[in-house]
């Protein structure tokens, strides 16, 4: 028995690595869910704000790693209203909406990486999406910018490109290409799709027409990075074998 405790392999690093975690929410259920889940992951829950304007203040009187907002909080436009956060100061942003509101998801505390989980939450899609979230902080060296390989695109001056070559896009296919940025790997509807560029649902045929003439600037001559999934939606990313 003894041999057999010594031989057994140690646990795996925790993914959380002690970062520093603000949870911004009204619903003490699930502020109390997410705190144990994201604890047992390795992170350190450092505070929960009950209100929008809270969780503002909060995040300029000190840094967190990665902030979980639930974007469904009712003084959230009011936030807005109240002027932005520095992208200097602006942790990466974890909203909590439900399908609904997606249309709603704009950089209301200043530009930065931001994703979404929709409601009701479930943990493994925000560890993961934590996970990515802040891999793409390290990652990233300017504020307001998004890349996947060769393409960037930068919110500074809403412009984009593929390598050297800079794509000339419509303000609706610069937020649709933004959108897919935003969630590589991830396949989005038809319905979020046409919610976040046009805050409304368009026609499929409007949605499959503005997705192919984005294709269409974005993967001329270079391997192609924006796909279909027949029957769900469009991801970005590089094939999947």
């Amino acid at each position: 028995m003894r041999a057999n405790l010594e031989e057994r392999p140690s646990p795996p690093p925790s993914r959380g690595g002690g970062r520093d975690v603000l949870i911004v929410g009204h619903d003490s259920a699930e502020t109390d869910l997410l705190t144990t889940t994201l604890e047992l992951a390795g992170y350190r829950v450092a505070g929960v704000a009950g209100t929008g304007a809270e969780g503002v203040e909060r995040i300029t009187r000190r840094r967190f790693d990665l902030v979980v907002w639930d974007a469904t909080l009712p003084d959230l436009k009011e936030v807005a209203r109240g002027g932005r956060i520095g992208p200097e100061d602006r942790p990466p942003l974890l909203y909590l909406i439900t399908c609904e509101y997606l249309y709603t998801l704009l950089p209301v505390l200043g530009r930065g990486r931001e994703d979404y989980v929709t409601k009701p939450v479930r943990t493994t899609e925000v560890l993961a999406r934590a996970q990515l979230l802040l891999r793409g902080a390290q990652r990233e060296g300017r504020p307001g910018e998004l890349g996947y390989g060769d393409l960037v695109l930068d919110d500074t001056v809403c412009e984009a490109w593929r390598g050297s070559r800079p794509l000339d896009l419509s303000p609706a296919e610069y937020r649709l290409l933004r959108h897919l940025l935003a969630n590589a790997g991830r396949v989005l509807s038809k319905e979020q799709i046409g919610r976040y560029v046009w805050g409304e649902f368009r026609a499929t045929d409007a949605i499959e027409k503005l997705v192919s003439r984005l294709r269409h600037k974005v993967d001329r001559g270079e391997p192609a990075l924006i796909h279909t999934r027949r029957g769900f939606g469009y991801w970005l990313g590089h094939p999947r074998d």
